[in-house]
């Protein structure tokens, strides 16, 4: 494991982590909240601008920009710093919130989304890199918990500063809301987190960035809007895939002769980083799976309404600060692979529970079943990025840490397209089957989620595959 008090002292940094922690806590809040509070706003925004038919694109070039755009932050903030990646994120994610604030237009604001995503791009990576730099392995499990908190709470407040914004004030204000804490998150930044950075001439990978940006962008557009916007098998979704595929193949080899690459092969060849990514993009499906189904299944089926269904899946982010904050305790002594071992057993528990829910069940039972999903999300995803990280020397951190939250976000465009297609062909199936059309609403999406739930469960045994490849001891400290 990497000696952080000596890395502390090596890059510069100062004894205020209280504050440094603060401004990370603020500017994940600005995600966070950012990614809920649309929700509930979304009918106020079609009756003020229009263009229905095009408000999914307002999530979906949001989710798209910010993807594609977290290892380009990460490698960058290896070369220049965190802070100024940092800085550079909050301030493009403000100038965007202001420019949402006065969209004219339904296509104007999903322009001004897409700024968003580019600017949270860089927040939440740089946030878990500073952490990384700022606080021992010992501490960093109880640090991530209080950042896993602020989802938890923004589960909470977002869809009901949402709602409030929207019935008593203006839609616009659900951007608004983002200037002070925006402000204040780069004011405690900037008075309170110092570091020193090697000043040296870098050869930016340029061709590699656009490459990776373009090819990303195309194979997560192909998964999200696949069975969507276009069939699968549509000459639109096979053109959008190929050429992904093509721009990523290329990239690979330039990759292999760049000086200074945005994403070094040694990567894929260090079995710490393969297991802890592959671990992260399964983190993603399961996430991705719950986030979606889950409020859907307890309107639709349960018929219960949004708040109650809000209320359901934000079990899920309540279990997983507690389970963060605990998991220092258990990867000290037992390691980071059976720590998240360990969380693989509650969220094989958690998914097997969510199977037995069905239309009789109470809304208890399915948000304890995402509770206990919760718990084990906290005692998997924090440990194995804090394992990645820890395997990584200052130089390759914030690259590292950056690759395995790409894994995560890849894995919830996967996510979004099996799943999408589970239901469909679920729905499909029922409906020519001759079933009582009377009956098929409620029936048919009770069964089509149940499909979900068990797809997701077999993710979540599939974790305990990808931790298995985390080594039981963690490697020196390599850069190459």
């Amino acid at each position: 494991m990497t000696d952080t008090s000596t890395e502390r002292s090596a890059v510069g940094l100062r004894s205020e982590r209280g504050p440094i922690l603060l401004s990370v806590m603020l500017a994940t809040g600005l995600v966070a909240i950012d990614s809920t509070i649309l929700a509930t706003a979304v009918p106020s925004v079609v009756e003020d601008l229009g263009g229905f038919s095009q408000f999914p694109w307002l999530f979906s070039i949001y989710l798209l920009a910010q993807a594609v755009t977290v290892p380009l932050y990460g490698k960058f903030a290896d070369q220049v710093g965190r802070k100024p990646m940092m800085m550079l994120g909050i301030s493009i994610f403000l100038v965007a919130s202001i420019l949402c604030g006065f969209a004219w237009s339904m296509l104007s604001l999903i322009v001004f989304r897409a700024l968003q995503g580019l600017g949270a791009g860089a927040v939440l990576p740089m946030g878990q890199t500073i952490i990384g730099d700022v606080y021992s392995v010992a501490e960093r499990a109880r640090v991530t918990g209080y950042v896993a908190g602020v989802w938890a709470a923004s589960s909470v407040i977002g869809p009901t500063l949402g709602g409030i914004f929207s019935d008593y004030v203006s839609w616009r204000w659900i951007f608004f809301v983002n200037i002070p804490v925006a402000i204040a998150a780069m004011l405690v930044l900037h008075r309170s987190f110092h570091e020193s950075v090697e000043r040296k001439h870098h050869r930016i990978d340029y061709t590699g960035a656009v490459l990776l940006a373009v090819g990303a962008s195309l194979l997560i557009l192909g998964l999200l809007e696949g069975g969507v916007a276009w069939a699968w098998d549509s000459p639109a979704s096979m053109a959008v895939l190929s050429v992904s595929v093509v721009l990523l193949v290329v990239f690979g080899y330039v990759e292999s002769r760049a000086a200074e690459p945005i994403l070094p092969l040694w990567v894929f060849r260090r079995r710490m980083l393969n297991g802890a990514n592959a671990t992260s993009l399964c983190v993603g499906v399961i996430l991705i799976g719950l986030t979606s189904y889950v409020p859907l299944y307890a309107q639709g089926v349960l018929g219960h309404g949004a708040v109650v269904a809000g209320f359901a899946v934000a079990a899920l982010t309540l279990g997983w600060p507690i389970a963060a904050s605990l998991s220092g305790r258990v990867y000290l002594r037992v390691g980071f692979r059976d720590c998240a071992l360990f969380g693989s057993l509650f969220a094989i528990a958690g998914s097997a529970i969510l199977l037995t829910v069905t239309p009789d069940s109470s809304v208890w039972l399915l948000a304890f079943a995402c509770w206990v999903i919760g718990l084990g999300m906290g005692f998997i995803a924090s440990p194995v990025l804090i394992a990645a990280q820890s395997s990584a020397d200052w130089q390759t951190r914030g690259m590292v840490t950056g690759t395995n939250m790409f894994a995560r976000s890849v894995g919830s465009a996967v996510g979004v397209a099996v799943f999408g297609a589970i239901a469909n062909a679920t729905v499909s199936r029922h409906v020519e089957g001759g079933h009582d059309l009377e009956q098929i609403p409620t029936s048919v999406l009770a069964s089509a989620i149940h499909d979900v739930y068990l797809a997701s469960a077999v993710a979540a045994v599939v974790i305990v595959l990808t931790v298995l490849v985390i080594p039981r001891r963690l490697p020196t400290t390599q850069t190459t």
